[in-house]
């Protein structure tokens, strides 16, 4: 018998297909579910017979790790305590979206001790556990009505291509689940990529919508300079910033990207593609640095949200972009380790440049040790 079908497109009232699912979860079904990437087999992580099914369904080795499907990010730490600061910030740049990071540390110390034993067995049997939250809607709304993860992994037996839409799902799994929540072909058609995250490294295990070069990129530490029309302070601090670290690291600074680091700036109240004012420049070539390619760019809350380490010029800086995004204060501080401000330096002579840049530099050195004792 073919499973029910329940389809998402021109439902009059999505929200009563969500509860169907969560009812069917709840009650031990198999429900594959449309994700960004591929459609997934769906079970509830507090129902061992249900997981035991999922793994009859796919033919799947029982010492092959099942991954979990959590609600959001800010969950993350509560599977995986002391997370390192690499795990961190792929969690908060890669979620929601497709890829599913494993982790080696310490994650059988979470969450993961309050599962059934036999789920815990599959999920997390060598103390590495898998976790991803997808970026769609429909997994969402039911995970919101949940009240723990979904065991989630793609609708396909060992040796057929995933399913990228319902009918494929179907052919492959045809009586073997319970219900198919149709949303039409998903936007990737694709895998999840995996990616493997242990203390400071990462490897990828499977490549899949997103390749091994953004991957790249989104595991960089990011260092953010903020100052108000990114055209003296923010930009002279971006760039001793990175004369400081490829010293430190004995490289270029166009090397620094491939070595980890991401060092920008931005302002409050830029005007986009504004040049370095021909002072900053002046100075900055003075003391080793380069800024005659700058441009400025207006601050955004995704540059926020997406960085390490966030250092304004002065404390009203600092109000403005914790009132702007306030889950990142955290990461936040002024660059003058006293807590004063760095005086804005526009309209004066080319002597204020140089106080101004030395007192960047100053500080600069002491973060760079703090950021790589």
């Amino acid at each position: 018998m073919k499973p029910e079908v329940l389809d998402l497109r021109g439902a009059d009232d999505p929200r009563d297909m969500v509860h169907r699912v969560v009812e069917r979860l709840v009650h031990g079904g198999l429900v594959a579910l449309p994700t960004e990437t591929v459609y997934a087999i769906a079970a509830s992580a507090l129902v061992p017979a249900a997981v035991e099914r999922l793994l009859q369904v796919k033919n799947r080795m029982p010492a092959k790790p099942l991954p979990l499907a959590i609600k959001s990010a800010d969950e993350a730490c509560d599977w995986v305590p002391g997370m390192s600061v690499l795990g961190k910030r792929l969690v908060r740049r890669c979620w929601p979206g497709p890829v599913t990071l494993v982790f080696n540390e310490t994650a059988a110390a979470g969450l993961v001790q309050q599962l059934p034993e036999p789920v815990r067995q599959h999920v997390c049997p060598a103390g590495s556990l898998g976790l991803r939250v997808p970026a769609h809607s429909a997994v969402l709304d039911c995970q919101r009505l949940l009240p723990w993860p979904l065991v989630l992994t793609s609708a396909h037996r060992q040796g057929q291509n995933p399913a990228a839409t319902c009918e494929q799902v179907v052919q492959n799994l045809g009586d073997e689940i319970d219900l198919v929540l149709n949303d039409g072909p998903c936007r990737y058609g694709q895998p999840s990529s995996v990616v493997r995250v242990s203390g400071d490294r990462w490897e990828l295990i499977r490549e899949g919508v997103v390749p091994e070069a953004a991957i790249q990129r989104l595991a960089r530490s990011m260092i953010l300079f903020v100052c108000t029309g990114n055209t003296c302070r923010s930009p002279m601090a971006e760039a001793l910033c990175k004369l400081l670290l490829s010293r430190r690291l004995n490289c270029k600074v166009d090397e620094l990207p491939q070595r980890g680091y991401e060092v920008v700036s931005a302002g409050v109240a830029a005007v986009s593609a504004d040049a370095a004012s021909p002072e900053a420049v002046e100075v900055v070539h003075e003391m080793g640095g380069d800024l005659r390619d700058h441009v400025s760019h207006a601050l955004t809350a995704e540059t926020v949200f997406q960085a390490d380490f966030i250092f304004t010029m002065t404390d009203s800086h600092l109000r403005q972009l914790a009132s702007l995004v306030p889950e990142a204060a955290g990461r936040m501080s002024m660059l003058r380790r006293d807590g004063g401000n760095i005086a804005d330096p526009v309209g004066l002579d080319v002597e204020a440049y140089r106080r101004s840049a030395r007192e960047i530099e100053a500080n600069l050195k002491q973060i760079v040790r703090e950021l790589m004792p």
